[in-house]
């Protein structure tokens, strides 16, 4: 049972409708949300990046700083590591998240890599630290937000420190002013009210690093192949069990891998017995997810539709997930419960 401390993150944070896969882009308001400890009060005014640790030239920059940089747009797909969490058995009590944890967005900002250059960091580095203005405490550990990516990863091309989303400022509860976005990584890499980027010689041994977001001892980093379909037909509103009228229905959804493009999707009217490929659509960027279609006959009763991808790497969505403390990765094939009438 879900219990009332569940229940209180689950009213502070918000899943994604899966009607709105849709949607190439997903509304600001309606991409997923997760929020840690609060959402900070942060004055752009004031508010300064700090980068230093192992460099040769420490820097402190403003908003007017980094937007006069180089400045790039990518579509990028983020998904919460414990998406799905809450299919699985006697996980660690935390957001109760079923499939919905993930939105795909424009995100502007300028890439990290020159300004790692221009500081200087010393390729002794092992770790480059990102540390959010949020704070409090996990466990009875009082910290601030904090993740880390090798020297290497940090340095990728098409990491971003974005200050908009979709268009606009970064809202508020989505990192305002300033936030990390890491490409292909789940959620809890891109770092929100991010405030300083340290390099460090040894590995980051913070909270969210070393206790959090970690299967057998080793932090989670790139997202696992995913595909969800648009639940089809009418709902009920407790249950979320669909009706269909009988007949030729397509099928569609949205896939997506932090290993590269998908290769492949199959969809299932039987619960995962048998199998058919899905076309695919055109990629909506090279880090986005991609749409895909499928058309089925629907006969008159009861049927468990899924959805099944691949991706360029040959990681395939299993059909069960694999229990974990966290709840993390659990990327097994979404279930939807279907009666045709």
């Amino acid at each position: 049972m879900t219990s009332r401390d569940e229940l209180q993150l689950a009213a502070r944070n918000h899943g994604f409708p899966l009607e709105l896969l849709r949607e190439p882009i997903t509304p600001v308001g309606l991409h997923y949300l997760l929020i840690h400890f609060d959402i900070p009060a942060v004055d752009a005014g004031t508010w300064r990046l700090e980068i230093g640790g192992l460099v040769e030239r420490p820097l402190v920059l403003s908003v007017d700083d980094l937007k006069a940089r180089e400045q790039r747009t990518l579509a990028v797909t983020l998904e919460c590591a414990g998406n799905g969490r809450a299919l699985l058995p006697d996980y660690e009590p935390s957001q109760p998240w079923l499939t919905e944890a993930v939105g795909t967005a424009r995100w502007t900002g300028t890439p990290l890599a020159p300004l790692l250059d221009d500081a200087g960091v010393d390729p002794t580095a092992v770790s480059i630290v990102f540390t959010g203005v949020d704070r409090g405490f996990q466990s009875g550990v009082e910290h601030a937000y904090a993740r880390s990516l090798s020297l290497d990863d940090a340095r990728a091309p098409d990491v971003l420190l974005a200050y908009e989303m979709n268009g606009v400022p970064l809202p508020p509860q989505h990192g305002y002013p300033l936030r990390l976005v890491v490409p292909g990584w789940y959620g809890m890499t891109h770092v929100k009210w991010l405030h300083s980027i340290t390099a460090i010689p040894e590995p980051f041994d913070g909270w969210q690093q070393t206790e959090a977001y970690t299967i057998d001892g080793e932090p989670v980093t790139r997202m696992l192949p995913r595909s969800l379909l648009i639940p089809p037909g009418i709902p009920d509103f407790l249950t979320r069990e669909r009706t269909v009228e009988r007949g030729l229905t397509t099928i569609t959804g949205r896939a997506w891998s932090g290993f590269g493009e998908i290769a492949r999707v199959e969809f299932s009217s039987d619960g995962g017995a048998s199998w058919t490929d899905a076309e695919l659509d055109e990629p909506v960027d090279r880090y986005a997810w991609v749409g895909w279609r499928a058309e089925w006959d629907a006969a008159p009763g009861p049927h468990e539709l899924c959805a099944r991808a691949t991706d360029a790497a040959g990681n395939a969505q299993p059909l069960d997930g694999t229990w974990n403390h966290g709840g993390y990765c659990n990327n097994s094939v979404q279930r939807v419960p279907v009666m045709v009438r």
